[in-house]
């Protein structure tokens, strides 16, 4: 039920460094939300035409989507970490990413056929 997705204007990884980004994001936004890593999903969009402040410089969009409701300080704590990897992983520096928090209703989520509420 919750998931990462990353769009970012960085291009020229390797299915292993996509890979090792995946998993590690997989298995933060497990130990943030206090949900099982199975029911983690991850995505990573690379090459995305995007600007940030007028310019073309490395920028990331992060949206973390979740079943429940996501406390500040549980996403304050995950925009540390968040930006963090992705700056060691894509080299964006924080100040160019931006990361959209967002709590769904059970009745909203749907997965293997029916729905989480």
């Amino acid at each position: 039920m919750p998931l990462i997705k990353v769009q970012t204007s960085v291009d020229g990884l390797d299915q292993s460094q996509v890979n090792g980004l995946l998993k590690s994001l997989s298995v933060s936004l497990s130990n943030h939300l206090g949900k099982p890593e199975s029911y983690i999903m991850t995505a990573l969009e690379l090459g995305v035409a995007m600007t940030f402040g007028g310019t073309d410089d490395p920028v990331c969009y992060v949206e973390i989507k979740n079943v429940g409701t996501m406390s500040s300080a549980q996403t304050k704590a995950m925009s540390q970490d968040f930006c963090a990897q992705l700056n060691q992983a894509l080299g964006v520096p924080a100040n160019r990413i931006y990361i959209e928090f967002a709590d769904a209703k059970g009745a909203m989520w749907g997965w293997n056929g029916s729905t989480f509420g």
